[in-house]
């Protein structure tokens, strides 16, 4: 962690930054481990007029190949940042994107102490003790049809499979759909 040299004009709009923010409440749904979470903007709609009232502001940036830093400002110029490495399970641009928004998420929740209880869409950590829910199946005409269009423009199998169980009767009409495409 860096700060500046003195932190009592931060220190005391933290507390009354403490005083004006409400609990953040969780707004969104993982569907995989059937839990719920406060997203990033949810976390922002919420901090951004107390920050402000208080002479604060927040900002985060990638550093390096899988950093974050986080800096809060007060409007004396003093300051507080951290960085931290997070590792994504894919790394790709999605897997890398995905890792910034869960940085950006616990590095806000973090260094403002917020009261979010029970936040687990990192889901201890990546599967840790607990499994995740079971796959839908994809047995609904709709999302069949969906799904065959995706493949039909060069979408992936092995995402579908990632999203859903693919039952034994539908997998060969997927399987017609990519090798019409690779004809």
């Amino acid at each position: 962690m860096l700060k500046s040299e003195s932190i009592k004009n931060l220190s005391k709009a933290l507390t009354t930054f403490h005083l004006k923010v409400d609990k953040i409440k969780k707004d969104a749904k993982n569907p995989f481990f059937k839990s719920s979470y406060a997203s990033l903007s949810n976390i922002l709609d919420a901090i951004n007029e107390p920050l402000i009232e208080c002479g604060l502001t927040i900002s985060q940036f990638p550093t390096g190949e899988n950093g974050l830093t986080t800096i809060l400002m007060h409007e004396s110029g003093e300051y507080i940042s951290a960085e931290y490495q997070m590792r994504p399970v894919k790394d790709d641009p999605q897997g890398r994107g995905s890792a910034i928004t869960y940085q950006r998420r616990y590095a806000i929740a973090s260094v403002l102490s917020l009261n979010i209880d029970d936040d687990d869409d990192a889901n201890l950590a990546t599967q840790g003790k607990k499994q995740p829910a079971e796959l839908p199946k994809l047995v609904n005409r709709e999302d069949i049809n969906k799904v065959k269009d995706y493949l039909s423009k060069g979408g992936s199998l092995a995402k579908v499979k990632d999203k859903y169980t693919i039952p034994a009767n539908v997998e060969p009409e997927l399987l017609t759909v990519m090798s019409t495409k690779i004809k």
